[in-house]
């Protein structure tokens, strides 16, 4: 089982009077999501639940502030499960809906294809990978299952490109980052990947 629903905050009480109403006011479709995710996750190798979060800017810079201590919004969070859980729950994504609306403009497809690319980097980051210190076997991986998915321009080639224009400065919002947290409240979580 999968958890997936629009933050009624962006579909509106309105839009979001019933369930099917809020994935069609946003142009996203709850199975067509669940399915991906399932396709991505066994392409990836990751084996038990994820649980997807779909929310908004402000809701992404709470989670960014509490877990990696950036007071900003971000495009997704990845929070790996702890070992015990292993095979049993991955972990969770938060993806904010905002963000990727934005990014979809910026990059000429539509929102469900930003969507898309966002659940592939943060399952990449469930299944341990971490761009910033693997010599680019994430960036390798994520532009494979791009290819075997269909998608678009992922994050790290975004990255790697705004690099390139920006004289070696990451594209704005850009920065990902990699963090572990300690026991008490935060046990089960390994770590916490944008």
């Amino acid at each position: 089982m999968m958890t997936l629903e629009p933050p009624r905050r962006m579909v509106g009480p309105a839009q979001g009077s019933t369930d099917a109403a809020g994935w069609r006011a946003l142009g996203l479709s709850k199975s067509g999501l669940e399915r991906f995710v399932r396709v991505a996750q066994d392409s990836v190798g990751l084996r038990g639940e994820v649980d997807v979060l779909l929310a908004d800017d402000r809701t992404l810079r709470r989670l960014n502030r509490e877990w990696r201590g950036k007071d900003k919004a971000t495009d997704v969070l990845s929070f790996p499960a702890a070992e015990e859980m292993a095979g049993i729950h991955a972990g969770d994504l938060a993806v904010s809906l905002e963000t990727a609306a934005r990014q979809a403009v910026e990059q000429g497809h539509a929102l469900r294809d930003e969507v898309r690319v966002l659940l592939l980097h943060g399952l990449l980051h469930l299944a341990g990978m971490d761009h910033e210190s693997d010599d680019g076997e994430m960036a390798s991986r994520e532009a494979e299952l791009r290819g075997e998915l269909r998608l678009k321009t992922g994050l790290i080639a975004r990255v790697e490109e705004g690099k390139s224009k920006d004289k070696g400065f990451p594209a704005k919002g850009a920065k990902l980052a990699k963090i572990r947290h300690g026991s008490g409240a935060t046990a089960k979580r390994r770590g916490v990947v944008a």
